[in-house]
């Protein structure tokens, strides 16, 4: 059924839900799970007089969100261990979060992307837009979403 299983996650508890039914799905089906993790990039000022942060600041502070995705990828990685899953850590740094996972999905060869939605309504999913529903209707690959 499916050979491979992206399953994107942000390490909160909603993205949880998501890596263990990707990793249920992948022990059913004899799939490898690619774990993915999109890390934002530093966000640049573009107004005059805003505070201006050191490079040197902007690059630990980099550093720092690359290393707690990794913790993130790993943590999935060490779950599929316990059940037998291979999975393959990713993480990818891009500020464009729904197109860095269809990206993702398709270089990795994903016949499948599991991902969470908070499933806001409303106002607050106009202001705070949805990466889950950029990705459901943008992508060729097949989508499971979980609430």
């Amino acid at each position: 059924m499916y050979k491979r299983i992206l399953v994107a996650t942000d390490g909160s508890k909603l993205s949880k839900k998501a890596v263990d039914h990707a990793i249920d799905l992948a022990d059913l089906t004899g799939a490898e799970v690619v774990a993915l993790k999109v890390v934002p990039k530093y966000p640049q000022t573009y107004f005059e007089g805003g505070v201006a942060v050191e490079a040197k600041e902007v690059a630990k502070i980099e550093q720092q969100w690359v290393a707690e995705a990794q913790e993130a990828v790993n943590a999935v990685q060490a779950l599929g261990q316990k059940r037998q899953v291979k999975v393959k850590p990713m993480t990818v740094k891009s500020d464009l979060v729904a197109e860095a996972i269809i990206s993702a999905a398709k270089r990795s060869k994903s016949d499948l992307v599991v991902m969470a939605s908070h499933g806001r309504k409303g106002i607050k999913r106009l202001l705070l837009g949805s990466e889950t529903q950029h990705v459901l209707t943008h992508s060729h690959i097949p989508v499971l979403v979980l609430r």
